[in-house]
């Protein structure tokens, strides 16, 4: 039977990781659609070969065999995960994860084939990831700022971020090339579309602003002109209309995963005043 756990990170990976997860498979394939989330991921099949996910710019579909366990990794915009290149190489691909670290993939992978259970295999993941962004901090401070102006609860010119920022418009969009994979626009309509499924995931009720009420009153809370606006953003990043990828409920995707982990960091950002630029 397919299954699908999220965890919070270990404390010291906060900051750069969004959530951790363990997925199985069972007698059958199961059809994954990956979507944009504004970061990167790394998929650590147990006995198989680890892939890096970059960042996309829409829904990637992916059949993982029957009898997979793979525990997974979804990094924060702009927290790229120990890479040797920049991130904007990196959009809409997926690459074997010893590709860009090299021989130290096969010792990991070794350990994790040898804790004994996923979860296990996922800590000895995570202690890595621990240990290696202890040794070598590779955030852009300015860029980590944008992200958070950027996210949904609290819209921002993205010229007025630049100006806040010391940066010109071009300099902003060549760091987030850089350090996100894409520029501050196409960041913030990503970010948007989270907002939207971390309400949804949390069963959130919406506003009741200019009338509206379900997924188009949750729609406008988070930033969206109408429910049109966020049909179209739905189908541009998922590929589904928001009815067939909800599954026609409010409070969860028609995948039956449960995805609090991930979405209540995310959450928490809005209680954040808004930038002033």
């Amino acid at each position: 039977m397919e299954s699908y756990v999220e965890h919070p990170p270990l404390p010291g990976l906060a900051g750069v990781v969004r959530t951790v997860w363990i997925q199985r498979t069972g007698e059958a394939g199961y059809v994954q659609r990956h979507l944009p989330t504004g970061g990167v991921e790394i998929h650590f099949p147990i006995g198989g070969r680890p892939q890096l996910v970059g960042p996309l710019t829409g829904p990637r579909i992916e059949v993982i065999p029957p009898h997979t366990t793979i525990v997974g990794v979804r990094f924060r915009p702009g927290s790229a995960p120990l890479l040797p290149t920049v991130l904007d190489d990196l959009v809409d691909q997926s690459l074997g994860l010893a590709q860009l670290w090299g021989s130290p993939v096969e010792r990991l992978a070794e350990s994790m084939a040898l804790a004994g259970t996923p979860e296990r295999a996922l800590m000895v993941l995570q202690a890595h990831l621990l240990q290696e962004f202890r040794r070598v901090v590779r955030v852009d401070p300015l860029v980590g700022e944008a992200v958070n102006a950027l996210m949904p609860w609290h819209p921002v010119d993205i010229a007025g971020l630049a100006g806040h920022l010391a940066l010109s418009a071009s300099q902003l969009r060549r760091r987030c090339l850089h350090a996100v994979g894409v520029g501050p626009k196409t960041l913030q309509r990503t970010l948007r579309f989270q907002g939207f499924l971390a309400l949804v995931q949390a069963g959130a009720t919406a506003s009741g602003r200019r009338g509206a009420d379900g997924v188009a009153g949750l729609a406008v809370d988070v930033g969206y002109a109408d429910q049109a606006h966020l049909s179209r953003e739905c189908l541009r990043l998922t590929g589904l209309t928001p009815r067939r990828l909800l599954g026609g409920d409010i409070d969860r995707c028609a995948c039956g995963h449960e995805h609090s982990a991930s979405y209540a960091p995310f959450l928490a950002t809005r209680s954040r005043p808004p930038l002033r630029v």
